[in-house]
């Protein structure tokens, strides 16, 4: 049975490793042949016309729900879960998984919830889809078939992931800042959606009461690569959220999938420890009889 971890069970959130696990288009076009690696493109919807149409030479593509959570219930993949889905296309523990996606915080959100179900060997494609294909990168048409392999479940650690409860009790902790990257549209209470499609998803509008805002979009770049290491301080100490000023941030967006580009850049790119993620994010506290918002 896997070892779930989480912050109290641990007192303190781990150091994470600060090697940098970026890696550039270049990077993955020399080592598409490495059989040591494996290349996953995780897919905003579950229609993959845009995967089918050409990909990275090599990727197989998930629909984010079909690898990050459970079949039916909404939670997370759990180790022995990701191990099946993993093994199947012959991905073992020592697999070096390259993840990217046609919207980059799907594949940073890949990124989270296999840390937690205990892959770590994994890095993400520096301006994931958007950058491979605007550089004129090999594209394929071809969908892989690889042998299955025997993965046995790893240990998990869920000690960046935050729960509504959490959340609430520490309304008034001066020592936590709540960090929303939405749009400035759903930030300010005027819609629930970023603009101009459909606004849905929650029964209010608003935001965490004490939230303060840094639009994900802020920390990257035009071809949605990060932004430099101190360019990403700037943006983060802007705000007051870098460990000199605050010792702990919780990062949350609609559905938590824009929240991760924050833990990723704190955690992995400048090596920060202080950052975790409220999953429910807005779709789950907007809808909460009883639970407090602002405006």
């Amino acid at each position: 049975m896997a070892v779930i971890k989480n912050a109290s069970q641990e007192g303190q959130l781990q150091m994470p490793d600060a090697s940098n696990i970026l890696v550039t288009t270049k990077w993955l076009v020399d080592h598409l042949d490495d059989p040591n690696v494996r290349v996953l493109e995780i897919g905003a919807t579950e229609t993959d016309e845009d995967y089918r149409s050409g990909h990275a030479p090599g990727a197989i593509r998930f629909f984010w729900k079909d690898l990050c959570w459970h079949e039916s219930d909404r939670r997370f993949v759990t180790p022995a879960e990701m191990a099946h889905r993993l093994g199947a296309i012959g991905v073992g523990p020592d697999t070096t998984l390259v993840i990217y996606s046609d919207k980059v915080q799907y594949g940073t959100y890949a990124f989270w919830a296999l840390t937690m179900a205990g892959h770590t060997n994994l890095k993400l494609l520096d301006g994931s889809r958007t950058k491979w294909v605007s550089e004129g990168r090999p594209l394929s048409q071809v969908v892989p078939v690889f042998d299955s392999v025997s993965y046995a479940p790893p240990v998990s650690d869920a000690s960046s992931c935050v729960g509504r409860e959490d959340v609430l009790s520490n309304l008034e902790n001066d020592n936590r800042l709540m960090l929303d990257v939405r749009s400035p549209e759903e930030y300010s209470g005027e819609r629930l959606m970023p603009p101009p499609g459909f606004d849905h998803g929650a029964e209010r509008k608003g935001r965490i009461p004490g939230a303060v805002h840094l639009f994900y979009q802020e920390l990257l770049n035009d071809d949605d690569t990060f932004l430099s290491p101190d360019a990403l301080r700037e943006k983060f100490g802007g705000v007051g959220a870098n460990p000199e000023q605050i010792s702990e941030v919780v990062s949350y967006c609609r559905l938590s999938h824009r929240a991760t580009l924050a833990w990723v850049a704190a955690t992995h790119i400048l090596g920060w420890n202080h950052i975790r993620i409220y999953d429910g994010s807005w779709t789950e506290w907007g809808s909460i009889v009883g639970f407090p918002v602002e405006k």
